[in-house]
């Protein structure tokens, strides 16, 4: 595939087709310049000696020796290339890029060139018609659209991310940040260190496992200091927590400077409250190595510890400056761990985005290289981003905000800490969800289809569906302590149809445990 630059004129197209093609190592054509050197005169000469649709003859053959297949590269079309049916069919296969500039910018800048020949005139009122007959081809066959009216580095750079494959989104909670999510990614934590004011100083939090990995990022992070911690669960508890806190008192870290969790769900939970607590707070970001960790726990600001009474119970809420989801990352992670995240990433599709369970049916989902794993990610982390940035603290009041991120996960901790937290968190959660769904059937809330739906995507995916490994009064007490609960009201998350979700309160008891028998087989 090659990447094709379009807009209308004077967006830009040549200049940042060159430098993206120059970032990507490739060649770089512009379809314009070519049809110039071949004709031996000017655009505007073919226009006023043979006419435009010479021209346009002239502009196809070339377009299409450029797309020819085999040669990538970055290739740059004339203003009006992609108004011609014979075009749009050459660009169907390749990665079109529209620099999308508003028609005061571009009046502005073509005013220094005058020699466009479609813009003889009043210029304002021709690029208004130009504009007008040209931006519904443009949204039509644009794979990305890229705002144009930003400094040309910082569109080179999304253009690159783009077209490589890397989704940046936004996360807006107390401060603002972005998931970055593809291949590669972890290259970006200099830039990312740059906006700070100036950190001296780096700890990087990780276990064991990961020892190799935080080694590379110590390349090229200041003054690293590099901690372990144990694997999993077993790293957050205040004795760890203890730990981290002396080695950055050691290192001298100070408010100028950044802690970077490195690894699961788990480490980073516990990085990003060493980070919230140490000093009342320093930089924080999140390189998450797990499927779950970049689906769920490092994205959107909660962080916490264990006590013996039941899961993150000490936690704070508290902002990275970036999340780094690099899915190179992922390569070797047991097929178990994948699916454990996966949970996560099918639940905001039960949620919100059901084009989600329609990915979870591809095989292909399942491996952390393919295109349907890394849109099904990203999909699940724009559903937490959207929660996080309506309800960063969970205290919505005039609807369900962030606690619909929970669903599942109140019979879900129940049997972690039930088992020791011997079980995968996303195992847990895959049956939190069957028994969600099935509370919901019980109040009339949703049919048994949906609830089938629960049983038959979970478990394709190789998720449990079933659990009666406690009997329920045991699972019942440890539910009481969930964080959803208020005073000794237990509440919900819950269906009321297909990504839609509401709270449940004054549950009633026989149902909950008439739902707990359902999934016991």
């Amino acid at each position: 595939m090659s990447v094709v630059v379009v807009g209308l004129p004077a967006s830009g197209k040549t200049t940042v087709g060159a430098l993206v093609a120059e970032k990507l190592g490739v060649p770089f054509v512009d379809t314009d310049a070519v049809i110039e050197e071949r004709a031996g005169k000017l655009i505007r000469e073919i226009f006023a000696d043979e006419g435009e649709a010479h021209f346009r003859a002239l502009e196809a053959q070339v377009v299409a020796e450029a797309l020819a297949p085999g040669q990538p590269g970055v290739v740059s079309l004339g203003g009006g290339a992609i108004m011609h049916p014979e075009i749009q069919n050459l660009v169907r296969d390749h990665q079109v890029v529209w620099l999308d500039v508003t028609v005061v910018t571009l009046t502005r800048r073509a005013g220094l060139n005058r020699l466009r020949p479609l813009l003889l005139g009043d210029l304002r009122s021709q690029m208004t018609l130009l504009a007008d007959r040209r931006l519904p081809v443009l949204e039509r066959v644009a794979t990305f659209r890229v705002n144009g009216e930003r400094p040309v580095d910082e569109i080179v750079a999304e253009v690159v991310d783009q077209v490589s494959g890397v989704t940046q989104i936004p996360v807006t909670g107390e401060r603002a940040y972005d998931v970055v999510v593809g291949h590669g990614v972890i290259t970006k934590l200099p830039t990312v260190l740059g906006r700070l004011a100036g950190p001296v100083t780096t700890a990087i939090i990780h276990p064991p496992v990961l020892a190799g990995v935080a080694a590379r990022l110590a390349e090229f992070v200041p003054s690293p200091h590099l901690i372990e911690v144990l694997q999993g669960e077993a790293a957050k508890t205040p004795a760890q927590l203890d730990r981290c806190w002396r080695a950055l008192a050691e290192a001298g870290l100070t408010r100028s400077d950044v802690v970077i969790g490195l690894g699961g769900g788990a480490t980073t939970d516990l990085a990003g409250f060493v980070a919230a607590t140490y000093l009342r707070g320093v930089a924080y970001v999140a390189v998450p190595t797990t499927v779950l960790g970049m689906a769920d726990a490092a994205v959107g600001g909660k962080t916490g510890i264990n006590l013996p009474a039941g899961k993150n119970l000490v936690g704070a809420f508290y902002d990275p400056v970036a999340v780094l989801a690099d899915l190179d990352l992922l390569a070797g992670l047991p097929s178990p761990e994948v699916r454990s995240g996966l949970a996560e990433i099918v639940k905001c599709g039960f949620i919100a985005d059901p084009v989600i369970l329609d990915l979870a049916a591809s095989p292909a989902v399942a491996d952390t290289r393919s295109a349907p794993f890394a849109d099904a990610l990203a999909r699940a982390v724009s559903v937490k981003a959207r929660a996080v940035t309506t309800d960063f603290r969970e205290q919505a009041t005039g609807g369900v905000g962030r606690a619909a991120l929970n669903y599942g996960h109140t019979l879900g901790h129940a049997i972690e800490k039930a088992e020791g937290y011997e079980w995968a968190h996303g195992d847990a959660v895959a049956v939190g969800m069957v028994y969600a769904a099935e509370v919901a059937r019980r109040l009339g809330l949703i049919g048994t289809d949906l609830v089938d739906q629960h049983r038959r995507v979970l478990g394709t995916l190789g998720l449990p569906v079933a659990y009666a490994g406690v009997p329920w009064a045991d699972l019942r007490a440890t539910m009481a302590l969930d964080k959803k609960a208020r005073g000794t009201s237990l509440r919900m998350v819950l269906l009321e149809g297909l990504g839609q979700v509401k709270v449940v309160a004054d549950l009633d008891e026989a149902r909950l445990a008439e739902a707990y028998a359902a999934i016991g087989s």
